[in-house]
């Protein structure tokens, strides 16, 4: 009589597959995550200097998920944050820390007017479609982020520059569900840069009342 044996793992198959299936499933899913955090980007940086101290101008590319746009349609406001961190480097220490600076954003769908409003620091303004305020959020232009002699002019001094949601603001229900999904997850990589410090432009003296 001929004995016939079969490996054990054989009968266990399916299981093997599903398993398989689901640790794949979630590899994906981390991929495609990372892939959707990196859609939105900061092109460029640089550091001005300005009679009051110092500025930043940047361009950033920004890209919304599916679940983010369907917000904005739906009347929620989206909060963003800008955060730069400024140090100066150290041959036989720890980098000093210069400066942080955070610039706050916000942008909704005005129902009524059927428009999106912006509003960067001081400056609030609407534009008819959500890839013009995309656009017009990404457009950092002389944004104030240091007071005059904060920096030693030609020192050289290391920057990095991040662009994200600022998910606490969300409306509570939403906000303890952005901890566990990455639908409302967006931010982009650090942009780090080297630069020499500018010299500050003389500070304009002011002319003498006339009598």
């Amino acid at each position: 009589m001929m004995a016939s044996i079969t490996p054990c793992c054989a009968r266990f198959d399916p299981a093997f597959r599903w398993l398989r299936w689901l640790l794949l499933s979630c590899a994906l899913g981390l991929a495609g995550s990372a892939l959707a955090s990196e859609k939105s980007s900061i092109k460029q940086a640089v550091i001005n200097a300005n009679a009051q101290g110092y500025t930043l101008g940047a361009d950033i590319d920004i890209a919304l998920n599916p679940t983010l746009e369907d917000a904005l349609t739906k009347g929620i406001n989206l909060y963003f944050l800008l955060e730069l961190e400024l140090s100066r480097p150290r041959d036989w220490w720890f980098d000093e820390d210069i400066a942080e600076s955070t610039r706050k954003m916000r942008i909704y769908y005005h129902l009524l007017l059927r428009r999106y409003v912006v509003e960067t620091g001081y400056t609030t303004k609407t534009v008819a479609t959500l890839s013009e305020a995309l656009a017009l959020m990404g457009r950092v232009e002389d944004w104030q982020v240091m007071e005059r002699g904060a920096l030693k002019t030609g020192r050289r001094y290391d920057a990095r520059l991040r662009f994200r949601l600022d998910t606490a603001r969300l409306p509570k229900p939403l906000s303890i569900g952005a901890v566990t999904s990455d639908k409302w997850d967006m931010a982009t990589p650090w942009f780090e840069w080297s630069f020499d410090a500018p010299p500050a432009p003389p500070v304009p003296v002011s002319s003498p009342p006339l009598h």
